[in-house]
């Protein structure tokens, strides 16, 4: 059923990475402090949470659409910004808890703070460059993955202007290394974690979501960001 393809190699990795957060957060530091009352793995654990909730409502959504027209059928032309509106929620939310998540946790790592200002400044670059690829060249709608919503986009050729000329999946390499930035500046093991938690699952999320479903809107063999 092609609405559950790969979906056990996504659970399963995901079981794995939310096992492998749990046993890094215990190790000394990572989850100390409180913000507004409530204790660092509260906010820890929302930080996790989110990025999962986000990928599964994508999952569900594109799955739905791209071979039911599920959001279509049943909202119409509507059904898009619908989509759109929860996506936006979600993606906004992940970088909002991970900024919560530093500030309880903040101070947790002991490096000299210019060494990590620095990593942050360096870090910036790419991701402004990817930002500006992304708004000039790929276009809002596409970003959020309106070529499951329309079929006029199956086999169109994919974006290669910008950063996207360089590196496939940017806004995957490049775009979510804006998560590491609250961490590095308040010095967090807590957002730091949770950041590279976001990293790695937003590849399983392209592996056994966005690439199987590119595989149907661009082609047999896609090699570029959707």
């Amino acid at each position: 059923m092609k609405f559950f393809e790969r979906q056990l190699e996504h659970l399963t990795s995901l079981i794995v990475l939310v096992f492998g957060v749990y046993w890094a957060s215990r190790a000394e530091d990572v989850l100390s402090g409180s913000l507004y009352g409530l204790d660092t793995a509260f906010w820890f654990w929302l930080a996790i949470a989110i990025p999962i909730t986000h990928q599964v409502f994508v999952w569900i959504t594109w799955r739905a659409e791209l071979h039911y027209s599920t959001i279509t059928r049943t909202f119409g032309k509507r059904g898009f910004i619908y989509y759109s509106v929860v996506f936006m929620i979600l993606l906004v939310a992940r970088p909002i808890s991970i900024t919560f998540l530093s500030i309880s946790n903040q101070g947790s790592l002991q490096i000299d703070p210019r060494v990590l200002y620095i990593i942050a400044l360096v870090l910036l670059v790419p991701i402004l460059y990817s930002f500006y690829s992304l708004v000039k060249y790929f276009s809002g709608k596409r970003a959020l993955g309106i070529d499951h919503f329309d079929s006029g986009y199956r086999g169109k050729p994919l974006v290669r202007k910008g950063i996207f000329k360089y590196v496939n999946n940017s806004m995957y390499v490049f775009g979510l290394l804006i998560l590491w930035l609250p961490g590095l500046l308040l010095a967090s093991k807590a957002a730091l974690l949770a950041a590279l938690f976001s990293h790695i699952y937003i590849w399983v999320h392209y592996f056994t979501v966005e690439l199987p479903d590119m595989r149907v809107i661009y082609g047999s063999k896609p090699d570029g960001s959707s």
